[in-house]
């Protein structure tokens, strides 16, 4: 079975899983039950699909897979907006993926760099493809510690560095979105093997990421609360947003936001004449 038609079942049959015939709006078919979500033939009615055509669908045996049936699965499934644009990914055929050449390296946009020494009074790091690290200031490491350097891997520090579990107060609440994210950018980019690699690496090595993987979620720089345990400064609490780049779609500044006049914000001050070196952005030189 092809490798895009294997995601496009299992993730199927995830959605499938978790939403049961009451939840659905339908009566459940009679007889017994080994699971308490959908089974084929309920989705496939809810879809106005043939059972046969379904069942090709979570098979990986149905090689083309029209909008229309993306539309269909999805108001069947109540997908949300970030499943429905994954469920889209993992349907487009392998043919209409064009192969574009060596991947140069990727380069800070200059923007967005702009943007970010603007805010150097807050945390913020720009993020690029496989969540590598394209640039940062100085009050991200104030807040966060070491570990984050330009060219480094925010996923391998997030779930590798026994210190991000340490630092991130609410790790196990912000920890599934960041593997949710890596799945949305999977379905994305299926054939990018850094990525696959990437994404291995961790399963490999954290058994969290692996559990994380498995359930199917897809998120999307999602913005959520962050909470912090710094060592000198306390309990921090952090709104962290995302601004994505206008000219490179893969790039995106994350920015650690404060309420006015919070006791996060009172001592950012003090972070700030902490942090080692001058208030400048380090970044990755993209060569």
């Amino acid at each position: 079975m092809p490798a895009d038609r294997a995601a496009l079942g299992a993730f199927l049959r995830s959605r499938r899983d978790r939403l049961t015939p009451a939840q659905a709006g339908i009566t459940a078919f009679p007889g017994p039950r080994r699971v308490p979500g959908l089974r084929k033939e309920e989705l496939a009615l809810l879809a106005g699909l043939s059972p046969d055509h379904y069942s090709r669908l979570e098979q990986g045996r149905q090689h083309t897979v029209t909008d229309e049936v993306v539309r269909a699965l999805s108001r069947a499934l109540q997908l949300d907006e970030i499943e429905r644009a994954h469920l889209r990914d993992l349907a487009a055929p392998a043919s209409h993926r064009r192969w574009a050449g060596p991947e140069a390296a990727q380069r800070p946009d200059p923007g967005m760099l702009r943007l970010m020494e603007a805010l150097s009074h807050i945390p913020a790091l720009l993020l690029g493809r496989r969540s590598q690290v394209l640039a940062r200031n100085e009050m991200l490491r104030a807040v966060l510690g070491p570990g984050l350097e330009p060219g480094s891997s925010f996923a391998r520090w997030l779930f590798l560095d026994p210190g991000a579990r340490v630092r991130i107060a609410n790790w196990a609440d912000f920890a599934p979105a960041a593997v949710g994210a890596l799945r949305y950018e999977v379905g994305r980019h299926p054939d990018d093997r850094r990525l696959a690699g990437l994404v291995e690496e961790l399963r490999r090595s954290d058994p969290d990421v692996a559990r994380w993987w498995d359930d199917q979620r897809v998120t999307f720089r999602t913005s959520m609360t962050k909470h912090l345990a710094h060592p000198a400064a306390g309990p921090l609490t952090f709104g962290v947003e995302s601004v994505i780049g206008p000219h490179d779609p893969e790039q995106r500044l994350v920015v650690y936001t404060v309420e006015p006049d919070s006791p996060t914000a009172r001592v950012l001050p003090l972070l700030a004449s902490w942090a080692a070196g001058p208030q400048e952005s380090v970044q990755v030189d993209g060569s």
